[in-house]
């Protein structure tokens, strides 16, 4: 059967261009995908600022917590979002340590948009000077090679710039002061950041982990670590979202393939092919199908996700350093899925035509059936059934890591249920006393009702496309909506000034109060939960929390507000005790007092602030202003932002949208590819219109307003599962089931993909009127 397939294929190779393209898409997309998971898993962070010291020892970057009882005890670990500093006594004793020569202190802290270190620390790298000399007295830096100036204004304080080193790091600016001065300013009195060991030397010490090779770039960029798991959560979730897509479209583009093929494969029915023999010839085609489009779309998946890893790079997600990790695993697998999902949907495709009689076949060839089989109505119910389940269950997630997957899986599901009920659907919508003037419309009336099962196949990818742009762009707007909309009522103060606002202003007149506020990440039993930190003095006139229970009053360094969602998560009220681990691994146990409504603006947690400055590695934060004059605040602010509130931005909403984009591009792809293959496949069928007096500009309105009713009915069936997704998504998130949509932004979506498929047949279809009918009509199939 290898050899018949082969030689279909060559017979029919603008039929099997279709299903190539489809499975071609499928194959970068999902070894795109595996990439990113695997970069998430193996990736390593190469150093740079340790990049001389072939030992760093640091504090453990993890918070650690043993889960299960008995023998299935396991310790579990979760990354910190702040840096663990560890006693300066420990390089006294790491130089005590058999083999080492020589041990490296240092201290690392924000100076504006570089990093501050002390002098002697810069034999890490190492540093050296290209001119001047090292910082000796209080006020004295060294600069990097990319600096330019002969002083340095930190705060109110200004530095002299007395040396210059004839090194640059890639992806840092670095700033470097004396050794007192560098303590006093990092804040951590007795404490390190890391101490570098000299030569490379098995040692240990009590409370710090050893870091060796690229485990050196781990502690040195901490974002490396949170950048790897958003690599594994996204790169799983968009591989099963993309492998899913990429089923759900090879199998629309096969089941039309077949379709075209019908009369074909009924007439090897009819000279005694078996139903085996018609799978196998179906089963082989499809294996050599998407062998030829799944090497090259694997090849050009690893291009894809170079480019991915650059846009994420440069939305700042994830370090220039880490690089993307090519293996050959990504690639087989993504052949091997692409491989499965094209045999798996030929098999499917072509089953009715392979297991009814002969002479049936001929029959449904002729004139399709009226309606469809049992099993497959049973199929659509249960799917339906599945998508209600996933719905109410999306209802009640409240965290975002929870509800983003199952939120894709939801619009998905029910997509399918539209593609396993879509000739049942179309034969509804054309059963509407509705059609257009003119033998176009009458024309186009006909078709629609004749095949049902074509238009089927066409509104599924524009339904898919519809259906994920929006539930992809508006779960964004939704979470932005409601959090600027929590931001717009809580916060009281006339102006926000940035991190680098200077003491004076708190005393400009007219201001009433002003509120410092940090915002960072806490552990509780291993889960991540948003804070702030805000200094309570003033709190009520400068920002509003919507507190439901308890009261902020008396808030102090051992009290904790909790958002309502967080509580209920928690199980805690007011007055009971709160034990949770701080950004840098400090364990704090506190008592609620207060709960609150606005947890999407302010975040789940409220600590006091002078809690947790000690336990940041930036404690500039932002300060609210309620009061005062702008003009007023600018002169005293002497250059620091003077802002006035503003929108809440959702940080990885561009992550998504790049991400989800490759879903929705592929979408696109399939519409224009259907609609072609569609257009293309009726070559005899438009051939005969023309012989029979239609005339050339009578077919093509026939066939735009086919595509018309298509994209229409395409239009409610998205919006309608779209619709439901986010209205579910938006119940569990925001607590109500109305969804922020853009109206301009929803348009722009329809009309793009009724654009799309009016140029996917118009162009195709133009192409095959300018062969003679008399030609088109009488060529092979």
């Amino acid at each position: 059967m290898i050899s018949f397939a082969l030689s279909t294929l060559r017979h029919r190779k603008a039929g099997f261009a279709g299903a190539f393209v489809a499975l071609l898409c499928a194959a970068a997309l999902v070894t795109a995908c595996g990439l990113l998971l695997e970069t998430g898993l193996r990736g390593g962070v190469a150093p740079e600022r340790y990049a001389g010291a072939p030992v760093i020892v640091a504090g453990d970057q993890f918070v650690r917590s043993a889960v299960g009882e008995g023998e299935k005890v396991k310790t579990k670990a979760k990354a910190l979002s702040e840096r663990r500093w560890i006693p300066a006594s420990v390089a006294a004793e790491l130089a005590k340590a058999r083999g080492v020569e020589k041990v490296v202190s240092e201290v690392t802290f924000p100076v504006g948009s570089a990093l501050g270190h002390g002098w002697e620390s810069a034999a890490l790298t190492p540093f050296t000077l290209a001119s001047g000399r090292a910082p000796e007295a209080a006020d004295e830096v060294v600069v990097d090679a990319r600096f330019a100036g002969r002083s340095l204004t930190v705060g109110s304080r200004v530095y002299r710039v007395v040396g210059v080193t004839a090194q640059a790091l890639p992806s840092q600016d670095t700033i470097f002061f004396s050794t007192r001065e560098a303590r006093r300013l990092a804040g951590r009195p007795g404490q390190v950041s890391a101490v570098g060991v000299f030569p490379a030397v098995n040692v240990s010490v009590k409370g710090a982990v050893v870091y060796t090779g690229d485990e050196r770039g781990t502690v040195e960029f901490l974002g490396a670590e949170k950048a790897r798991v958003m690599l594994i959560s996204l790169g799983g979730a968009l591989g099963g979202t993309s492998l899913l897509v990429a089923i759900l479209v090879v199998v629309g583009t096969f089941a039309l393939s077949v379709q075209q093929r019908q009369r074909e494969l009924a007439m090897l029915r009819a000279v005694a092919a078996t139903p085996r023999q018609i799978r196998k010839l179906l089963g082989g085609e499809a294996l050599l199908v998407s062998l030829a489009a799944g090497l090259p779309g694997s090849l050009l998946g690893i291009l894809l996700g170079f480019w991915l890893r650059s846009r994420f790079v440069a939305l700042g997600a994830m370090p220039g350093n880490l690089g993307l990790v090519v293996s050959p695993f990504p690639v087989a697998a993504a052949l091997l899925a692409t491989v499965a999902a094209a045999w798996a949907a030929a098999r499917v495709s072509a089953r009715r035509t392979a297991r009814i009689r002969p002479v049936e076949a001929l029959g449904e060839a002729a004139m399709p059936g009226a309606r469809l089989p049992w099993a497959r109505l049973l199929a659509g119910a249960l799917i339906v059934a599945g998508a209600v389940v996933l719905t109410i269950v999306l209802s009640n997630l409240n965290t975002e890591a929870a509800s983003s997957p199952v939120t894709m899986l939801t619009a998905l599901v029910w997509t399918i249920a539209v593609a396993v009920l879509g000739p049942a659907l179309a034969r509804l919508v054309m059963a509407l006393p509705v059609r257009a003037p003119g033998a176009g419309g009458y024309l186009a009336a006909a078709n629609l009702r004749a095949n049902s099962a074509r238009m089927a196949a066409v509104i599924t990818p524009l339904s898919l496309m519809i259906a994920m742009t929006c539930t992809i762009l508006f779960v964004q707007t939704t979470m932005g909506q409601a959090a600027t909309d929590q931001a717009a009522a809580g916060i009281r103060a006339d102006h926000v000034l940035g991190s680098d606002a200077p003491a004076a202003v708190r005393k400009v007149r007219g201001v009433r109060a002003t509120t410092d506020v940090l915002r960072t990440s806490v552990r509780i039993d291993l889960e991540r939960y948003g804070a702030q930190a805000v200094t309570p003095e003033g709190l009520d006139q400068t920002m509003d929390l919507g507190v439901s229970a308890g009261s902020l009053r008396g808030f102090g360094e051992s009290s904790v507000a909790v958002s309502s969602t967080a509580a209920e998560r928690l199980g805690v009220g007011v007055g009971s005790p709160l034990t949770l681990t701080l950004g840098d691994g400090t364990p704090a146990s506190l008592k609620v007092a207060a709960v609150y409504t606005r947890g999407l603006a302010f975040g789940d947690l409220t600590l006091h602030h002078t809690l947790v400055a000690a336990h940041v590695d930036d404690p500039r934060g932002t300060l609210l202003v309620a009061g005062g004059e702008r003009a007023a605040l600018e002169r005293a602010a002497g250059g620091a932002r003077v802002e006035y509130p503003a929108e809440v931005a959702m940080s990885n909403a561009a992550v998504n949208y790049v991400a989800m984009g490759l879903i929705v591009a592929f979408c696109a792809i399939a519409v224009v590819n259907t609609l072609a293959m569609s257009t293309v496949g009726r070559a005899r069928e438009l051939a005969l219109l023309r012989l029979v007096g239609t005339t050339r500009r009578q077919v093509l309105r026939m066939l735009r307003l086919e595509t018309a009713t298509a994209v229409l009915v395409a239009a409610v069936l998205g919006t309608a599962v779209s619709l439901v997704t986010l209205s579910a998504f938006s119940t569990g998130m925001t607590g109500s089931a109305t969804p922020s949509v853009p109206p301009l932004a929803y348009l722009a979506v329809v009309a793009a993909a009724a654009l799309l498929a009016l140029a996917a047949t118009a162009l195709p279809a133009r192409f095959v009127l300018r062969q003679p009918p008399g030609e088109a009509i009488g060529a092979r199939e």
